[in-house]
């Protein structure tokens, strides 16, 4: 999911930042290559993936393209904020992988 999102936020960024634009469209574009680098590295992961989803909001609120792309990169941001990186990021190595077990129930 972070590679995922990481390669949509570099990309629209890209396009973004070659067109120019609005000072707003450009200030957000280099918000969204920030976000997409950290997410490709793992760090941050929950602070980056709720970024994620403002940056999608606003795009989406802009009108400035395919409004369901936004729609799904929100989804992902948020999925991201709230399931965290895994195994394999920068937040794993630096503050350890949390991991839940849920006990059987015993009656």
């Amino acid at each position: 999911m972070r590679v995922g999102a990481a390669i949509v936020l570099l990309d629209h960024a890209l396009v973004k930042l070659r067109i120019g634009g609005p000072i707003e469209s450009v200030a957000f574009a280099v918000l969204g290559a920030g976000a997409g680098i950290l997410l490709l590295a793992g760090l941050w992961t929950p602070v980056t993936g709720a970024l994620v989803v403002v940056i999608a909001l606003w795009n989406a609120s802009a009108r400035s393209g395919d409004l369901w792309l936004y729609v799904m990169l929100a989804t992902l941001g948020a999925g991201l904020a709230l399931l965290g990186p895994g195994a394999w990021s920068l937040d794993a190595r630096l503050f350890g992988w949390k991991r839940i077990d849920f006990r059987d129930r015993q009656n």
